[in-house]
């Protein structure tokens, strides 16, 4: 028996420099300590995978269950910060090797990758544009997955944040769940941006049900996605919506999304972000999208025309109502009255624009922008 294991070949006897270069790396190639001891990254399945090479995507997600995924479009300093706020709680899984991170960079030219390996953390490029072909490629790559968590690049979670997410996964096994967005804003910030309400958010019950979730902060349960057929969108990837298209698809059929109250991350200061241009230019995408959508489920010619007339009467009764609002606060000198009447306002105007066919297209804007 013992001459016969011997003569194996899966039994092999190494000396001390074959045992420095699987555990060091070559002078050509090597390993960082990073590489072979950060949270179990390296497990044996995927020393097996290198020794053909470098581990596709597809191996390194099957190893883990929990896929934290954070899209990014040339925003390196949101990056580093996004991704050491991150890594920090990978030891709230247990085993810690039962998680990982995942970046997928909407860049072409693969701008995020020097950021991605410096934290060695798995990467991919995703060259078609928009947020939707990005979520995508996400749910492609953690096909294998037990779960796939989304969160923005310019956002940081707060300490618990992915316990709280496992949390109500594991209690309801729902096919999603949302947590909280808190915006803090700069100490210089304009006091109408504050008083316009833009960045407060519905107040919700913890573990309560919903009917549609942005994806800045969700879990999603991979298998319970590909059973019910999801997927991103991609008519909304420069314009945004597509997360709202497809979690109303996902309870429309059959799905559940549960609320994780302590599941908290905060968006990360952007002087850019908090002005007034920006903030109705936001409200307005936010009508537009949410009537495009409402557009798009609907599943006859006549639903259809039915959804168009009806988002347009209720986007002109913003109008109105909202410049009604604003009038009151100029008249009484009140500026939360003309900031958010100037907001609602807006937001009509969105609807109306979107019940005519206009396609408000600002993801497409922003990347020209920062291409320039």
């Amino acid at each position: 028996m013992g001459a016969a294991v011997r003569r194996s070949p899966r039994w092999r006897c190494v000396g001390p420099c074959a045992l420095s270069v699987a555990f060091r790396g070559s002078p050509s190639r090597p390993r960082s300590l990073r590489t072979r001891l950060v949270r179990g990254r390296e497990t044996p399945r995927r020393r097996l995978s290198a020794r053909r090479g470098r581990p596709s995507a597809k191996e390194r997600t099957t190893v883990n269950r929990h896929v934290i995924a954070i899209p990014t479009f040339r925003r390196p300093k949101a990056l580093v910060r996004a991704l050491h706020a991150v890594e920090m709680q990978l030891h709230e899984v247990h085993p810690p090797d039962n998680a990982m991170i995942l970046v997928i960079d909407n860049d072409p030219a693969g701008s995020g990758r020097a950021t991605a390996e410096s934290f060695g953390v798995q990467y991919v490029v995703e060259p078609s544009p928009g947020i939707a072909a990005v979520r995508n490629r996400a749910l492609t790559e953690c096909a294998d997955a037990a779960t796939v968590i989304f969160i923005d690049d310019d956002e940081a979670p707060e300490p618990g944040w992915l316990t709280a997410l496992l949390s109500v996964y594991r209690r309801f096994s729902p096919t999603a769940v949302a947590g909280k967005v808190v915006t803090t804003f700069p100490s210089d910030t304009e006091e109408w941006v504050r008083a316009s309400g833009a960045f407060i958010r519905p107040q919700r019950r913890h573990e309560q049900l919903m009917t549609e979730a942005a994806t800045n902060n969700l879990l999603l349960d991979i298998a319970e996605i590909q059973r019910l057929g999801l997927r991103f969108d991609e008519r909304f990837g420069l314009t945004g919506g597509s997360d709202s298209m497809f979690t109303r698809l996902l309870t429309a059929r059959g799905g559940t999304i549960r609320w994780a109250e302590d599941a908290v991350v905060v968006e990360q200061e952007d002087a850019g972000r908090f002005t007034r241009a920006w903030v109705l230019m936001r409200t307005f995408r936010f009508g537009n999208t949410s009537t495009r959508v409402t557009i798009a489920l609907a599943d006859t010619a006549v639903a259809r025309v039915s959804a168009r007339a009806r988002m347009a009467a209720r986007g002109a009764v913003r109008i109105v109502g909202g410049a009604g609002r604003w009038v009151l606060g100029a008249v009484s000198g009140s500026l939360p009255h003309r900031a958010r009447g100037l907001r609602t306002a807006y937001r009509g105007a969105g609807m109306v624009a979107a019940a005519t066919g206009y396609a408000h297209d600002e993801y497409g804007r922003r990347r020209a922008k920062q291409a320039a």
